[in-house]
């Protein structure tokens, strides 16, 4: 059966234990392990039942979306993707504005909200799609942490940004399409050099750009593309996924640094491509471009909002 909520507290397990909410997913809300007897008594009563899962083999018997055909995380095997020159570059909307963002803690990790008025089109994608949140996985005492593997290897970190097709108004209404989330994922690689600035201590963030961390569209041309799904529970299998092939790179320093507990290893094993098939854009080699702005609020939010 699915492990109790008190091992969650005291579980040395790799996955960090998360609590969920049937209600809590439908509006992509998650608690922490820390309930008071009066939510327990009303998520009895609206018949929500909290599961902590310690491991991800678990998940499917709660969410059966976790055990089906189209889940991520996936190993990319480079000899084995087919390039499709039809697969244009992206065209970025927003990115480049200042706004405010707000940091929230998602139990799994820290999910950043991002306006509306951050939007994404081209890229072969079906529609135009608007941005939700980003958030990081990454692993524990200086072991790799990325959800996806490129033949086998995992990198330090992932970043994820997240998308939601118009005119869906919600990723509960957008699961049901295949297509309804468009999640981009950026892979670390370490160097030695440091390249961030600590803006703020918040979890409001002024003035942040989300170009502040990720490179031009122009220089995004290079990405793999699958059909995939949420990597936490329920998995839901509407995401056209793309990783690029462009690396992002953080210091040694960083990524021990980037690493509060108890957020640590929060990644999900990769996942059977089940007769899937991983396509390429045409365009040139991957390239490695540093991440300037933002790690130092990443760590001082993530070891705030934990508590």
């Amino acid at each position: 059966g699915v492990p109790v909520r008190e091992q969650c507290v005291e579980s040395q397990q790799s996955w960090l234990a998360a609590c969920y909410t049937q209600a809590d997913l439908a509006g992509l809300k998650q608690s922490t392990n820390q309930f008071s007897q009066q939510q327990k008594k009303k998520q009895k009563q609206n018949k929500a039942d909290h599961v902590c899962h310690l491991d991800p083999s678990l998940w499917a018997a709660q969410f059966p979306s976790c055990g089906g055909l189209r889940q991520s995380p996936i190993n990319i095997v480079t000899s084995k993707v087919h390039v499709n020159s039809a697969l244009p570059p992206f065209n970025f909307i927003g990115h480049t504005n200042r706004i405010n963002i707000t940091v929230e803690n998602k139990g799994h990790s820290a999910h950043f909200a991002l306006p509306q008025l951050v939007r994404l089109m081209g890229g072969g994608l079906p529609g135009h799609y608007r941005a939700a949140q980003f958030h990081f996985h990454w692993g524990a005492n200086g072991r790799p942490g990325s959800e996806h593997t490129i033949d086998g290897e995992r990198f330090p970190m992932e970043l994820h940004i997240v998308h939601i097709k118009e005119p869906y108004g919600s990723l509960a209404e957008a699961e049901h399409d295949m297509a309804g989330i468009a999640l981009l994922a950026f892979l670390f690689e370490v160097k030695l050099q440091d390249d961030f600035i600590i803006k703020t201590l918040s979890t409001t963030i002024p003035n942040f750009r989300l170009s502040d961390i990720i490179p031009s569209a122009q220089e995004l041309h290079s990405y793999y593309r699958y059909v995939g799904s949420m990597t936490t529970p329920g998995c839901e299998q509407a995401v056209a996924w793309t990783v690029f092939l462009r690396t992002l790179s953080i210091s040694s320093r960083q990524v021990s640094s980037r690493r509060p507990k108890p957020m640590i290893d929060i990644f999900r094993p990769t996942q059977p491509l089940d007769g899937r098939v991983v396509y390429r854009s045409k365009a040139g080699a991957a390239l490695t471009g540093p991440i300037h702005l933002w790690f130092g609020v990443l760590s001082v939010v993530l070891g705030t909002i934990i508590h």
